[in-house]
């Protein structure tokens, strides 16, 4: 436990100096290119957000492509400025072509950091896309239609019994006897049972009378 104490605070301390130094180099190029007071202080301030912004973003698994970019850009304006003041460049007259660049940074700053800062992570994306899908009412499942049912077959007409003539005839006789004497006319059964007829031959007969 005090192994991993230890090496924390050595890696604690050395980026404190290493942000200390950079720090100062920033400061030191921002005042040479005729930056001077509180805005001197606040380059390196901006450089050193992007590239935690730019940091973060790349941690975040997310539009890697634009992190990385934001990520060199504000790593070679540090690396830039500890370079500038290594002896290298003549801090006492500068070129134009560094004043430009220092002038011109805050824009490229602020551009870089609202990029990183408002562009959509994939889990705020999918966030939203589950809050649209709550949102959004449940529409009713169509209801399938009823299938066809097949149509009823009418049932076949059963063929007409054949009666001869003189059957008829007779039936006629025992139907007015049976009036005579009743005084009511002679149902189906009652003239089936007097003829000795199938049922259908006695219905055919009951037709014709």
């Amino acid at each position: 436990m005090r192994a991993q104490l230890a090496r924390v605070d050595a890696v604690l301390v050395q980026a404190l100096i290493a942000a200390a130094l950079s720090f100062a180099h920033i400061h030191d190029v921002a005042v040479a290119a005729g930056q001077d007071g509180w805005k001197a202080w606040a380059y390196p301030v901006s450089v050193d957000l992007l590239l935690v912004a730019a940091w973060r973003r790349l941690r975040s698994g997310s539009s890697k492509g634009a992190a990385w970019c934001w990520f060199v850009i504000a790593l070679a304006a540090s690396l830039g400025a500890n370079v500038a003041t290594a002896g290298l460049l003549d801090l006492g007259d500068v070129p134009a072509w560094l004043r430009i660049l220092v002038a011109g940074w805050p824009a490229v700053a602020f551009l870089g950091g609202t990029l990183l800062a408002h562009s959509p992570t994939k889990t705020t994306a999918a966030v939203e896309t589950t809050e649209d899908q709550e949102d959004e009412p449940e529409r009713p499942e169509p209801t399938p239609d009823p299938p066809d049912r097949p149509a009823i077959e009418a049932s076949p007409e059963q063929p007409a019994v054949p009666v001869p003539a003189a059957l008829i005839d007779h039936a006629r006789k025992v139907a007015a006897e049976h009036h005579t004497r009743t005084g009511a006319p002679i149902d189906t059964p009652t003239l089936r049972a007097r003829l000795g007829v199938p049922a259908p031959m006695a219905d055919a007969i009951a037709a014709h009378l």
